[in-house]
């Protein structure tokens, strides 16, 4: 296994170990949600001649603008940036894990219920 698809996983594992969080697979991705709502979005398992390893999350604070930072990162496409949903290459060198962490929680936070918000805190 490489890197990314590590970090892939470790995305995706803590992602499904959030209050009321469940994996979904619409348009052939991987997403990751909270009721009915995705927080994140893990793309394809593998990379494809269209489609390169990332996920987006949705950040509203200054992470949004670290995020940015990594090397080919972008406001997420079909008008998602907007609303501060940022796409992360898996293959670009990225902060530490933990870092990653930290915004899937955030988005996590920003997309989920108050009372699977209050789930998490209570933990």
């Amino acid at each position: 296994m490489t890197d990314w698809h590590e970090v892939r996983e470790a995305l995706r594992a803590f992602a499904l170990g959030l209050p009321e969080a469940h994996e979904d697979h619409p348009w052939g991705d991987t997403v990751i949600k909270v009721g009915k709502k995705v927080f994140v979005f893990l793309g394809v398992d593998e990379p494809t001649d269209k489609w390169d390893p990332s996920f987006s999350v949705k950040l509203l604070s200054e992470a949004h603008g670290h995020a940015l930072t990594v090397a080919g990162a972008a406001p997420t496409g079909y008008g998602l940036g907007r609303a501060g949903w940022v796409t992360v290459p898996l293959l670009a060198e990225l902060p530490p894990t933990e870092v990653l962490l930290d915004w899937v929680e955030e988005s996590y936070r920003a997309i989920a219920p108050k009372r699977a918000v209050r789930l998490l805190d209570e933990r």
